[in-house]
């Protein structure tokens, strides 16, 4: 009995890089890759624990960096649309002060259900829509990092735009204290 081919490395890359493929669909695949990213920002929650959290995310970072970097080697083209692991990956961030609040707060990380719960669900669309929003509008110094190389200046992009998303739910919380 023969063994199968084994798959080449390259297309698994580019499958990954792509967000399992979801960077693939031809319209609002960064949108798309964002809605990944809030099921991996969901399982990151899951285990209740600060610092599981935390390393997921930078593993995840790490792997968006590396990963983002091989289908722009792959595809040969500058930050291709179809490769959405940097905004799966940049999620998390975004909403890492407001977990950080929780923790600070109520000494646990909180259940991924407490983000879709009443009360708290507008915020939870509001963070994804100001992360598309910076994602997109790259202000100053976002579209700049882009010129990073290779997978470097595909994810930097994104985690400075989760930076200005955190920014800005500061700025909220102060006002509104929705977190409670």
């Amino acid at each position: 009995m023969e063994k199968p081919e084994p798959v080449p490395a390259g297309p698994v890359r580019l499958w990954l890089a792509q967000g399992f493929g979801i960077g693939r669909i031809p319209v609002a695949a960064g949108t798309f890759g964002s809605a990944l990213g809030l099921g991996w920002f969901g399982l990151l929650l899951a285990p209740g624990n600060l610092w599981i959290f935390l390393a997921g995310a930078l593993v995840g970072i790490g792997l968006s960096v590396w990963l983002c970097g091989e289908g722009e080697r792959i595809l040969q083209k500058k930050d291709p649309g179809s490769v959405v692991l940097d905004e799966v990956a940049a999620i998390p961030v975004c909403f890492l002060g407001w977990v950080g609040w929780c923790v600070a707060k109520t000494g646990s990380v909180p259940a991924p259900g407490y983000f879709w719960a009443q009360g708290h669900w507008p915020m939870t669309l509001g963070v994804f829509a100001l992360f598309r929003l910076f994602d997109i509008a790259k202000p100053w110094p976002v579209k700049q990092s882009q010129s990073l190389p290779s997978g470097w200046g595909i994810t930097i992009d994104d985690l400075l735009a989760a930076l200005y998303v955190n920014v800005a739910v500061a700025l909220v919380c102060v006002a509104w204290k929705p977190m409670a």
